[in-house]
């Protein structure tokens, strides 16, 4: 009992089950008014359903984006299926946006992503050059992957970086315990001349040791060797990119397709799909079209997502005042 006890106490801190408890707890108390309504175990049933989905990340705040790998996971995955198109039409849309036009699209998601994060990701893909310069879609995305998904790991390795630069001991090196949610300003290691930069296998040593007693989600050890053993001297920002462009850690994460299918999604192809066609039936049986063609207007039949309480909660409130506005539009036309 007492090893059954302690395996589900495990998988319950691995898997961060007592985040998504204590945020289900807070959602059901802001809206028991309306939970009322409905029932305490539809609103679980359809929360936890939303973070099995991972659309529970949509429009909430940071810290709660941030708060898990799950969540961050989501975030990545929602972030490239809404805003692929931006790099899918190809011409001058496909490298339209610099770093504070990525961070816009991003705030459409999470309303106070910080431009911190944003920022580096871009220094990832420009190096030196101006922060404003326009980057395609597919490096920003797999900048953003590496930066985001391992913030807190990428902070230990500048730190890293700078001691084996100063000829420090790697091994007083100190790894952040600070919380998650802070995100202290790094400053950038000088990676303008080539020849600069440090042995890379002793580099390797030190972030084999990092990861093994970090917190913090890392990439796998095997691929960083692997990445690290086929150069003799390593720049901090050449390690960046390279996370950035290496396949193998991308598929270890999970959250994005490789480079070459970044750009298909045939589930969301086949929505868009559809609602392209109820736009074109809705324009076709205009006001030109006669009451009885309006009847045989197109229905949508596309299912419905679930996503967490609070929008749900929102949409209810929306739906209220328009059937309250086509009531009082009704009796005034009688």
């Amino acid at each position: 009992i007492l090893t059954s006890v302690s395996y589900s106490l495990s998988f319950a801190a691995q898997r961060h089950v007592l985040t998504y408890m204590e945020d289900a707890v807070c959602q059901l108390l802001e809206n028991r008014e309306d939970i009322s309504q409905y029932g305490i175990a539809r609103f679980f049933t359809e929360y936890f359903n939303s973070v099995r989905q991972g659309t529970h990340i949509l429009f909430r705040e940071f810290s709660f984006v941030q708060a898990t790998p799950h969540n961050r996971a989501s975030f990545l995955r929602t972030f490239w299926r809404c805003f692929r198109t931006v790099g899918k039409n190809g011409g001058k849309y496909s490298t339209i946006c610099c770093s504070p036009e990525y961070h816009c699209l991003l705030q459409l998601l999470c309303p106070d992503f910080p431009m911190e994060l944003t920022q580096k990701a871009a220094r990832i893909v420009l190096m030196d050059d101006a922060m404003d310069c326009l980057m395609s879609f597919s490096d920003f995305l797999f900048a953003f992957q590496i930066q985001f998904y391992y913030s807190e790991f990428l902070e230990s390795v500048a730190a890293i970086y700078q001691d084996l630069l100063a000829g420090k001991n790697p091994n007083t090196v100190i790894v952040p315990t600070s919380s998650s949610g802070q995100h202290r300003q790094r400053q950038p290691p000088n990676d303008c001349n080539p020849l600069e930069g440090v042995e890379a296998s002793l580099f390797y040593q030190c972030l084999e040791s990092l990861c093994d007693r970090s917190k913090y989600s890392c990439p796998p050890s095997a691929l960083v060797k692997e990445m690290l053993s086929s150069v003799q001297r390593m720049t901090f920002y050449g390690f960046l990119m390279a996370l950035a462009k290496d396949q193998g850690i991308n598929r270890a994460l999970g959250a994005l397709p490789d480079k070459g299918d970044l750009f298909l999604d045939p589930a969301m192809d086949q929505e868009l799909e559809k609602l392209v066609a109820q736009v074109s039936g809705l324009s076709v049986s205009g006001p030109a079209s006669s009451s009885a063609d309006t009847v045989n207007m197109p229905v949508r039949n596309s299912p419905r997502i679930n996503s967490p309480w609070k929008p749900l909660h929102h949409r209810r409130k929306m739906d209220a005042e328009s059937e309250g506005s086509n009531e009082e539009t009704d009796s005034s036309e009688n």
